[in-house]
């Protein structure tokens, strides 16, 4: 007989669009977890809970409580509203949080809206503070995912969500490995802004740009992409490494404050839009290849033999891999190979993986044709609910996780020293 369960996921990511919020069911049958999306919706920031999520790292001590418990109470007030339209009623809610800090590395991560908040605007029993533990036992606390991916989307190789940032799953050697590879819509959104828009629909700004090939390689540079996984990024990282080198290309911009002005309208004045376009284009750019190059990487199998392969055929711009101890090169766009030397050919062609790709820059065209023309991998872009509320959903199932005191958060994921089950729950008032 299955078991079931209903629950609604809630979700916040970093790059500001919105609540999601995604009413699930969730049921095992013999040893396979299936799941159906119920109901789902994004539920817009107002301009003054942008403004403060933005901010809420600058303010004091008191003023991150305050605004912990009262972005709690607005996850349970617009959750209740949410239930009440659907007349629907879920076993718990499993809450995500909005992350304000993330530096495991000294063993600290911190997503808002209070648990127990939440529960007592809506009467519900509510699993949240995913992280922490994880972080306490050594590990990264991110990506969490990869769970979800494992026993849910267990049809795809490879797995790509990008959000705030791009993180990629997958199975090598029986575990599940998983890491961030690059900030994505954190940064494009904040460049849109100055544009006048919360985002680039559909990259069409950043197709209008010119490659900067100073910042590029700049970008490409940075000492994170060289460090092996597990590895993750926070708001932090952002803030220390990218702004600084954006500011170098557009002088007098600080687009470290670009997602917390209360108008679009003073943003767009005195800032030159093919500039912004341009860096746009390049972040594109720079995203799309440290995602191939991430994803890439797992294939040395391609250069057993003489090495040195390059491709017979003059695709542009494609990405060069270096098998591990030596300095020889190859190429991979799913084209035929052919030693350099001899031009004899050595592979026809290299099996095409199948890249499942959801988050909110997966409507952005431009992005994804770049994820393309670097990896030479066949893009799956799933319906419009998996790609808006896969994180939700996958909350929602960690929670289930948790609610049965299972793994929900694998050390072969995050580094810690062992697998664990995160979350706090949090009851409602007995009635």
């Amino acid at each position: 007989m299955a078991v079931s369960y209903t629950v609604i996921g809630l979700m916040s990511g970093t790059s500001l669009d919105g609540l999601d919020i995604a009413y699930c069911t969730f049921w095992k049958k013999g040893n396979s977890w299936n799941y159906r999306i119920i109901q789902a919706e994004t539920i817009p920031y107002t301009e003054h809970w942008r403004n403060r999520l933005s901010n809420v790292e600058r303010g004091s001590a008191f003023e991150f409580v305050a605004t912990d418990i009262e972005y709690g109470h607005l996850l349970g007030r617009l959750t209740r509203e949410f239930m009440d339209r659907y007349q629907i009623r879920p076993d718990f809610i499993a809450s995500h949080g909005h992350t304000v800090f993330h530096q495991p590395e000294v063993k600290l991560t911190a997503q808002i809206g209070r648990g127990s908040a939440i529960a007592a605007e809506t009467g519900c029993p509510v699993v949240c503070d995913f992280r922490s533990l994880d972080v306490a036992l050594g590990g990264q606390g991110a990506p969490l995912v990869p769970m979800g991916d494992r026993s849910l989307f267990a049809d795809y190789e490879y797995c790509l969500n990008l959000g705030g940032f791009a993180n990629v799953s997958f199975e090598k050697d029986g575990n599940r490995i998983a890491f961030d590879i690059c900030p994505v819509n954190i940064v494009l959104n904040a460049i849109a802004v100055k544009l006048g828009e919360h985002y680039d629909r559909d990259g069409l700004f950043a197709r209008q740009g010119t490659i900067l090939p100073g910042l590029l390689k700049a970008l490409n540079t940075l000492s994170f992409y060289s460090q092996p996984p597990p590895k993750s990024l926070g708001k932090e990282w952002v803030n220390a490494h990218i702004w600084p080198l954006m500011n170098d290309f557009v002088p007098g911009v600080d687009f470290n404050n670009s997602l917390t002005l209360s108008s679009l309208s003073s943003l767009t004045s005195t800032i030159p839009a093919n500039k912004l376009y341009d860096l746009l284009a390049t972040w594109c750019e720079h995203a799309a290849y440290q995602i191939s190059r991430a994803i890439s990487g797992r294939l040395p199998e391609l250069t057993q033999g003489t090495g040195n392969l390059t491709l017979s055929t003059s695709t542009p711009a494609p990405l060069l891999l270096k098998e591990k101890g030596t300095g020889d090169e190859v190429i991979n766009t799913g084209m035929k190979l052919a030693d350099k030397s001899s031009g004899k050919l050595i592979v026809d062609r290299i099996p095409v993986n199948k890249l499942l790709v959801t988050g909110g820059g997966a409507f952005n065209g431009y992005l994804v044709e770049r994820i393309r023309h670097h990896t030479g991998w066949e893009i799956i872009i799933p319906d419009k609910d998996t790609i808006n509320y896969k994180e939700a959903l996958i909350f929602g199932f960690l929670g289930v996780l948790r609610w049965r005191n299972e793994v929900n958060c694998l050390r072969s994921v995050t580094g810690a020293v062992s697998d664990n089950s995160g979350g706090s729950v949090y009851f409602p008032p007995c009635s």
